[in-house]
């Protein structure tokens, strides 16, 4: 039997081989090169990122609220991790370092919140869209102004670039649908590129070397 929404299902794979394999490499091969007071927040965005692909299958295999949020959970938590690490590397160690739990409650909460909202009948989801974009923007800013601790960051414009092609592709969802004949739809496509920007971001992270012999506080 053919499964529903077949290719928003499978396409959620390659969050889960990348999320995978950034575990196996921070805990057993090391050979990520990190910033290890905030390695914590790797961890979260690794693990988060691995959820991200049962939770999406799953909301796409069963549509509804309900599943929505176990979709929505794990991506809050790879955006702030990422956006704590981001901090560690670009502005101050400390900062990222203390920011990354209140960040992940906060993520917590905006989906909490729509949630909330849904079962009243008025979803909000300006929050979510807050804790969605916010990282992606404040991500430009520090690559573009803030400290390198690392040489190469090419990672991180890949990931953007990627982020704007999968919104591009989630914008023209139907649209793609009609060009491929079916075959596959937009939003098929935003998880494809998606995890392929995160694909480049973990390959960036086994290569780069450190940009100075000390890192900022």
């Amino acid at each position: 039997m053919m499964i529903p929404n077949f290719w928003n299902v499978v396409s959620n794979l390659g969050f889960l081989i990348v999320g995978i394999c950034g575990l196996y490499q921070l805990w057993f091969t090391h050979s990520l090169r990190l910033v290890t007071a905030v390695k914590t927040s790797y961890i979260v965005f690794f693990a988060g990122v691995s959820l991200v692909a049962f939770g999406s299958a799953y909301y796409h295999r069963f549509p509804s609220n309900v599943t929505l949020v176990w979709d929505r959970l794990p991506m809050t938590l790879a955006f702030m991790a990422l956006m704590s690490f981001s901090l560690a590397e670009f502005l101050s160690i400390t900062w990222g370092r203390v920011v990354l739990w209140p960040l992940l409650l906060m993520g917590v909460i905006s989906v909490v919140y729509w949630y909330w909202g849904e079962l009243r009948g008025s979803g909000d989801l300006r929050f979510y869209a807050l804790v969605q974009f916010l990282p992606m923007i404040l991500l430009l800013v520090l690559f573009t102004f803030g400290h390198r601790v690392f040489k190469d960051n090419s990672g991180y414009w890949w990931l953007l670039l990627a982020y704007l092609l999968a919104k591009v592709a989630e914008h023209f969802d139907i649209q793609i649908d009609q060009w491929t004949s079916g075959l596959m739809a937009g939003h098929a496509l935003k998880h494809i590129f998606s995890a392929s920007g995160l694909w480049l971001l973990l390959r960036c992270f086994t290569k780069r070397t450190e940009a100075m012999s000390k890192t900022h506080g």
